[in-house]
């Protein structure tokens, strides 16, 4: 997973993590605007950006990709606040899960927590993987959009960090109701909706985003 640093604020690392098919590009407005405040890093998950395309199909695995985030993570010398859109907030979601009081926070966009019912699981991963030439990637690759489980759903109303929920308005509106289904599972969980806004409001809707990712961050405790 290759790593990008801009090192110029004083505030809490924000770690941005892009959605299927993307890469931390995506972040580029976002991070300058954030990052004469914060420590910004960007990640291009396994086999996209910058990141080599593995042979081994074990890489493509959220777990796998949640011990790249420990290392990343790790390497901090401050709690960071994760910022992740589609994959990226689900993989936010799923560190938080999975992770107890390592994050101080997380910003997630147009994303959702799964599904606990197996067959709307499997559902989701034949779409995933018929459509992984949408995105522009190999097949192994667009793995790392499958669900194996329902870890995330099963432990919303466990997850204490706090978790700011964007939805474009235009978006598809599922997502607007899964943020609203966090909200209200969630004990420290906010949807906030962007009126006009598509699937990528980073790119669309750069100043606005980084504004709200900018009051979430610095109103969090340290």
């Amino acid at each position: 997973m290759h790593i990008h640093l801009e090192d110029a604020g004083s505030g809490p690392p924000l770690v941005f993590i892009h959605g299927l098919g993307a890469s931390m590009e995506t972040w580029r407005e976002c991070r300058a605007l954030l990052q004469d405040r914060y420590r910004v890093l960007a990640v291009d998950l396994p086999g996209h950006g910058r990141s080599t395309i593995a042979a081994e199909p074990s890489e493509y695995t959220r777990d796998r990709v949640l011990q790249h985030l420990d290392h990343v993570v790790s390497a901090l010398d401050d709690r960071p606040v994760f910022v992740g859109h589609s994959l990226g907030g689900y993989l936010t979601l799923a560190f938080a899960a999975t992770r107890p009081d390592v994050l101080r926070g997380g910003v997630v966009l147009n994303t959702g927590p799964g599904f606990r019912d197996s067959a709307k699981r499997e559902e989701w991963n034949d779409r995933s993987r018929r459509n992984a030439h949408r995105f522009a990637v190999p097949e192994p690759v667009a793995d790392l959009n499958l669900q194996d489980d329902s870890i995330v759903m099963d432990r919303l109303s466990q997850i204490e960090t706090p978790i700011l929920f964007i939805a474009g308005g235009d978006d598809r509106p599922e997502y607007s109701s899964a943020g609203a289904y966090i909200e209200r599972k969630m004990p420290s969980a906010r949807l906030v909706v962007i009126s006009g806004a598509g699937h990528v409001p980073q790119e669309t809707h750069a100043e606005i985003v980084a504004t709200q990712i900018d009051e979430f961050a610095s109103g969090l405790p340290t």
